[in-house]
């Protein structure tokens, strides 16, 4: 269905929980983050019922997020559950890859196509320090079963933080001249956390360009489910890099998405307010019916574009963890 700005919504993306075991520096604190109570997150029925609603709206693209999704319990299950609706064309994942290595093959028969993995470094200690319990041989691991069992493309995101990893663009772009690896560089948002570097943190997408092409020659290329990123390819790399301007170049006229949080709010902008509760309704019993005009009044909520820049103290105390990134 569109919006109100004639925006064809065909995106949903589904946070299965808000815990994560990995305590990355510019989403959660290491210390004392504040989880939902179990209870309040959707079952797997009820984000089933959500999604099912979602796709006779229209959607035709699930990606499940957390958290950390691979967390919990059931995930297999779930991805199942979603490839086999009819009308959903693609089933994606987002992940940390610490857990993925040993669920890939499951993942993929279950129905999963393709998978995003974070990656804000490739250097062991650094990795470590950015996400404070994180081990990069095992998202590693997890890489190589992603690529093993099939899914792809396989995307690796990383944020690029000034001052403390924008070293590192070159390294990762020898990724995609090594292996069919796309990488996005993403520029930090102030969302999930407080910290006052938020702003002084931001590394442009412009300056991430300048560096590549000190280097490298940088041609057009697409990938499939580019979303918001737009791509570039060393000549003849098997991979990509992509960049996504959350920031310095908004690309909301183009948003096809909304976002259903763990504890049950459609939110129609990561970069806004607005949300529609859905755990209340669902748990007091509303049909199938009633759940779809919901979801549908929560897509035509959706404003004409995101105000993280004019409203940047109330946007930055959102829980990126629970929204679904």
């Amino acid at each position: 269905m569109q919006d109100l700005y004639g925006r064809a919504v065909s995106y949903l993306r589904v946070s299965v929980t808000d815990h994560c075991n990995l305590r990355c520096l510019y989403c959660l604190p290491r210390d004392g983050a504040r989880f939902h109570d179990p209870a309040s997150l959707l079952g797997w029925d009820e984000l089933g019922r959500v999604v099912a609603a979602a796709v006779r709206l229209g959607v035709r693209r699930v990606r499940l997020t957390g958290g950390e999704p691979t967390t919990r319990p059931g995930l297999v299950d779930f991805v199942r559950r979603v490839a086999a609706l009819p009308g959903v064309e693609d089933v994606a994942l987002s992940t940390n890859g610490m857990l993925l290595a040993p669920m890939a093959p499951a993942l993929r028969e279950a129905g999963l196509r393709r998978v995003n993995i974070s990656l804000d470094s490739l250097r062991a200690d650094r990795f470590h320090e950015l996400t404070h319990f994180g081990d990069l041989h095992a998202v590693w691991a997890g890489i190589e079963a992603a690529l093993a069992a099939g899914l792809g493309p396989v995307k690796l995101n990383c944020v690029v933080l000034a001052g403390i990893n924008d070293d590192e663009l070159l390294d990762f772009a020898e990724l995609t001249r090594e292996r069919p690896l796309h990488v996005r560089f993403i520029e930090l948002m102030p969302l999930g956390t407080s910290h006052p570097w938020a702003r002084e943190r931001l590394f442009p997408v412009a300056r991430m360009r300048e560096r590549l092409a000190e280097r490298h020659a940088l041609e057009p290329a697409e990938v499939e489910g580019g979303g918001p990123a737009r791509y570039v390819r060393i000549p003849g790399a098997p991979g990509t890099l992509g960049f996504i301007t959350a920031m310095t170049e908004n690309f909301c006229s183009g948003c096809n998405r909304v976002r259903l949080t763990a504890d049950g709010e459609l939110q129609p902008c990561l970069g806004s307010l607005l949300a529609v509760d859905l755990r209340g309704p669902l748990r007091a019993g509303i049909s199938d019916a009633e759940l779809t005009r919901l979801v549908e009044r929560g897509i035509r909520a959706k404003p004409e574009r995101h105000l993280m820049e004019e409203y940047l103290a109330e946007t930055a105390g959102r829980r990126m963890w629970t929204i679904g990134g």
